[in-house]
């Protein structure tokens, strides 16, 4: 599988998937709300990418860039096999991957200099940040949102969104550097993997999921697919608590509202989470969240 996030024009989401299913997608552009694909690393490199455009009858514009607007080029390609070659070449990192095509700059301008936040304000926005990116969740671009939004107080924010994501980029490089030497399976792997299998059961689960409990209670049903029998998830505040070191609750139910139903998804969950290698502390009670303790919480950045 090539580590690439591919995003298309109709909000389709494409996650590590292969150079066949790669070619598939840059086949299929052309038509009508489905001209471009735009493909990131993951996890995510602010600044790095490589997209294509195409409208039926036409070539296919093809562009990356591997930093700032100097660093930005384009060509015209005639068929759409030469361009899922060299974006799958780009994707495997292969030396030489764009040679055989005539790039030129896309002359994009340089941005605006970004004036330095004052170090006072920076502190407070590197803890939050890094906070955040402990989490594992969220892109550059809504991280940078959140840092933004981070210490405004009426109505006045004391950073730009140009001076938070500046903040954000760095700080996520660094993390970036420091997952390259997570060589072993992580808890927070072994919570995604759990999570797959139990949504491939037909128990809807979803990390990372609403603000808190009651958001997540009354937006699972319709998270999931139809035919679920009942769910688990936990919510953006259990992530901060697992991010912190203080364990993740987890809550489950049935779809049906019955006690049964629900003691039964419980005891589904806490075997599958059990089996991923992860510490559950469950009563067996339909009444009492699952625990998950002693998480080592390494989430792995995408983007």
């Amino acid at each position: 599988m090539l580590e690439i996030k591919v995003a298309t024009e109709n909000r389709q989401a494409h996650m590590r998937i292969s150079d066949q299913e790669l070619s598939a997608l840059v086949h299929r552009i052309g038509g009508d709300d489905d001209r471009f694909l735009v493909v990131q690393r993951i996890p995510d490199i602010p600044g790095e990418f490589i997209q294509v455009w195409h409208e039926g009858g036409g070539g296919y514009e093809l562009e990356h860039r591997a930093g700032g607007p100097d660093t930005h080029v384009r060509t015209v390609v005639d068929a759409p096999e030469r361009v899922a070659g060299l974006m799958t070449r780009w994707a495997l990192r292969q030396p030489g991957w764009d040679a055989g095509a005539d790039w030129e700059s896309s002359g994009l301008p340089e941005p605006e200099p970004v004036p330095d936040v004052a170090p006072e304000i920076c502190d407070q926005l590197e803890r939050r940040v890094r906070e955040l990116l402990r989490g594992g969740y969220g892109s550059v671009a809504e991280l940078a949102e959140s840092a933004e939004d981070y210490l405004v107080k009426d109505g006045v924010h004391p950073v730009s969104l140009a001076q938070a994501r500046r903040l954000v980029e760095r700080l996520w490089l660094e993390r970036v550097e420091e997952q390259r030497l997570w060589s072993d399976v992580t808890d927070a792997d072994r919570l995604e993997r759990a999570f797959a299998v139990l949504d491939a059961r037909g128990i809807t689960a979803r990390e990372h999921f609403t603000c808190c409990r009651s958001c997540g209670l009354g937006e699972i049903h319709d998270a999931g697919r139809d035919d679920a029998r009942g769910f688990v998830f936990f919510h953006l505040q259990g992530t901060e608590s697992a991010a912190a070191g203080h364990g993740l609750t987890l809550y489950y139910g049935g779809f049906d509202e019955s006690a049964t139903t629900t003691a039964a998804v419980g005891r589904e969950v806490a075997e599958v989470l059990g089996e991923a290698g992860l510490t559950v502390e469950w009563d067996g009670s339909p009444d009492r969240a699952i625990e998950l303790t002693g998480l080592d919480w390494r989430k792995r950045l995408v983007g």
